[in-house]
């Protein structure tokens, strides 16, 4: 029986976010291992679960470390080193015949800027050049050339949202099954596109990413191949590689997937002046909540907590507050706030009055307003249901529901965790219908969740770390020529 490592440190990194990922932010997340990976991914449509899932009777997966933090700043090196040292350390206790990568593929450490190249280094340099290493990776991801020189084979997702991450991972644990038997011999080629995607544009629903994503399936179909992937990138990181790239892997043919890969990159390239992304100001789009059917979906793209922000934008909430707009159901995280609404609702119980002062004014406006607390819950939930990346158990930390005059209400919570899922708003007893417009934090992450719920969705140009005016980002590492960011291209 075939024998596979399956370990990985998946992390998002936003170059311009103030949070750092330290240690503590992977251990609220978790820190897993052997069977806890199981126990945590087994039942979700994570891709660690797709390549827990494995690629038949005759594979055994062996889970070692894993870690997924939430999208945030970068690692810290203290917590990137422990944790990459310990997945090492755990595969060189032992022999294997193939390994299965789980990396997010956009991660950055303090001192590694390409975090992903250098843990798939390490790997290698552990495991040698014989046995074969595959990466399941997210569709943002900004690859290197070293890390697809030092792996056998790449798949990322194909959609975005996230809804295929466990498809993706188990055909990764495929290929590399097939490599350890010796039934194919994976040659992988590697092209970067100077492009940087604008987050606006990375729906794999709409145009240009359609097509693009249609021209790599014809690719996929064509003999010889065995793996195609478009790499979006992620914009937020500021490293020399950053932006969008392709990658073919062929049995046995480094000229054949030279070929493809240059025709993939060509397509992509030829496709950029589709890339470019608007979104709605604020005003104008709480204006267009009033000229169609409810309720509505204000992606507060500025703030996108998938994206590794901070969540704690106001900037829509007083907007809205300004303008006496009524029927707003608005995520904001405020830990501090929080902590007021639990008090006050121990001493005077439901409808407790109380006042608390949200917003941060790197993002937007600070905004104090007075309300009653309607319920407290302690932020964990499950959702069995498609999810963004197929996360199914959450922890968002204690929350409060805050009820505001005028009709407003508002959910506080502790953690910035990803806003993809609609069971947050069932348990707490929030239902969608009753509101006429619904903030989520994010862009493409929310809509698998919240999108059956809603009758319409508005992207709004909102301040913060994810700002979808690239050309406002304060870029110090980023690679030149690099469209649309230099007109020369």
């Amino acid at each position: 029986m075939l024998r596979l490592a399956a370990l990985g440190l998946f992390h998002e990194s936003n170059s311009f976010s103030p949070t750092p990922t330290d240690r503590s932010a992977c251990e609220l997340i978790g820190i897993l291992r052997g069977e806890q990976i199981r126990a945590v991914h087994g039942d979700s449509d994570s891709t660690m679960a797709g390549l827990l899932a494995g690629a038949g009777p005759d594979v055994a997966v062996v889970p070692l470390v894993y870690c997924g933090p939430q999208p945030a700043g970068p690692v810290t090196a203290e917590a990137f080193d422990s944790i990459v040292d310990e997945m090492v350390a755990a595969l060189a206790a032992d022999s294997w015949d193939g390994v299965l990568l789980a990396l997010h593929g956009a991660a950055v450490a303090d001192g590694y800027p390409d975090a992903d190249g250098e843990i798939a280094s390490r790997v290698r340099a552990v495991v040698g050049q014989d046995v074969p290493i595959g990466v399941a990776c997210d569709l943002h991801g900004n690859v290197s050339s070293r890390l697809a020189g030092a792996v056998d084979v790449i798949v990322s997702y194909r959609t975005n949202p996230h809804v295929d991450a466990r498809d993706r991972a188990r055909e990764l644990a495929g290929l590399v099954a097939r490599a350890a038997r010796g039934e194919v011999r994976p040659r992988q080629a590697w092209r970067p596109v100077p492009i940087l995607l604008n987050i606006l544009r990375q729906n794999t629903s709409d145009e240009p990413m359609r097509s693009i994503l249609d021209a790599a399936e014809q690719i996929r179909r064509r003999p010889g191949v065995l793996s195609a992937s478009v790499l979006q990138g992620f914009p937020y990181a500021d490293v020399p590689h950053v932006g969008m790239s392709v990658v073919v892997a062929t049995d046995g043919d480094d000229a054949l997937a030279g070929s493809y890969a240059d025709e993939l990159a060509d397509e992509v390239w030829r496709r950029r002046e589709h890339m470019r992304g608007d979104a709605l100001p604020i005003a104008a789009a709480l204006d267009a909540v009033t000229d169609g059917p409810t309720p509505v979906l204000l992606l507060d793209v500025g703030d996108n907590i998938g994206a590794g922000t901070t969540g704690r934008s106001a900037a829509i909430l007083a907007a809205a507050l300004e303008r006496d707009f009524t029927g707003l159901l608005s995520l904001i995280v405020a830990p501090e706030m929080v902590s007021r609404c639990a008090l006050a609702y121990t001493d005077a119980g439901p409808g407790a009055e109380v006042e608390v002062t949200l917003g941060e004014a790197a993002t937007g406006p600070v905004v104090t307003v007075v309300g009653t607390v309607r319920r407290l819950h302690d932020g964990v939930f499950e959702d069995p249901t498609p999810t963004h990346a197929g996360y199914r158990h959450f922890n968002v930390g204690p929350t409060a529901v805050l009820d505001l005059a005028g009709g407003t209400t508002l959910i506080l919570v502790s953690h910035a965790i990803m806003q993809s899922s609609r069971q947050q708003l069932r348990c707490l007893d929030l239902v969608p219908a009753a509101f006429r417009a619904i903030t989520a934090k994010g862009v493409q992450s929310p809509l698998a969740g919240y999108g059956p719920a809603v009758a319409r969705v508005l992207r709004v140009d909102t301040p913060g770390q994810a700002t979808a005016d690239l050309f406002s980002l304060p870029y110090r590492h980023r690679r030149h020529p690099l469209w649309p960011l230099d007109p020369a291209l």
